[in-house]
């Protein structure tokens, strides 16, 4: 997926540990066999191209599909697997494929927690020991190496935080309504939810969106909190995200 996974498994057999890893690994390079739009190959670009239909692809083509349908209903168009009439579901894959990972992982007996980051895409379960939450950085974009901001997983047994902005990929994320790169305010947005998957595609359809919009429509989505961060250097944040803070 042009990115790299990072792995933290606390607890469990080491054997056992090593066998999931393996398995969760070669999950995901299957993941980037089928949905890759840079494969002409891949069953997402031959459905692209009318040679499949999903019946005839992988199951987990019609689970992503179906997820992305709900998260544009969801974001009323700001978020969508198409663009131009051009499926393109890459905006949830990824964090769907980490989330999916992680909770693999998380059922190997005697795991106490899992932390799984894909390209910033960080889906924590369980905890990594005793009287110790998970706690996730979040890059400052205007200030190369240093931290916007600090999240903690502190009593909650799943946490997720996912970044979409222009500091690591310059303008990559587009405006569903004109199929070109979403042109707005901010430079970041971090969205810290339950899971991974919807917290990535949320991120994404607020970046598009803009800040004031983009914070509006966050504030009204339950069990999600988030930073957005604008190109003046002003930081905007729901309500409760003080709580998850550490």
């Amino acid at each position: 997926m042009g990115t790299v996974f990072s792995f933290d498994v606390r607890g469990g057999d080491p054997g056992a540990v090593r066998s999931a890893l393996e398995d969760a690994v070669a999950g995901l390079h299957r993941v980037d066999e089928v949905f890759s739009t840079y494969r002409d190959g891949s069953q997402i670009s031959r459905l692209a191209r009318g040679e499949l239909t999903v019946d005839e692809c992988d199951p987990e083509v019609a689970e992503v599909l179906e997820l992305g349908a709900e998260a544009e209903r969801a974001s009323e168009g700001w978020f969508s697997t198409s663009y131009e009439g051009r499926l393109d579901p890459t905006g949830i894959v990824k964090g769907w494929s980490v989330e999916r990972a992680a909770r693999a992982l998380a059922t190997v007996p005697g795991v106490t927690g899992v932390s799984l980051n894909g390209g910033g895409d960080v889906q924590l379960l369980g905890v990594p020991g005793p009287q110790r939450p998970w706690r996730v950085g979040v890059s400052d974009p205007l200030r190369p190496g240093g931290l916007a901001a600090v999240i903690s997983a502190a009593g909650l047994s799943e946490l997720a935080v996912a970044t979409s902005g222009t500091a690591e990929r310059g303008a990559h994320i587009v405006d569903p309504r004109t199929g070109r790169s979403a042109v707005t305010d901010l430079v970041a947005v971090t969205v810290v939810a339950p899971s991974v998957t919807w917290a990535d595609c949320w991120a994404t359809a607020a970046f598009a969106m803009g800040s004031r919009q983009g914070l509006r429509w966050l504030e009204s989505l339950p069990d999600v909190e988030a930073l957005l961060i604008t190109a003046g250097d002003e930081v905007r944040c729901t309500g409760g995200l003080a709580s998850r803070l550490g």
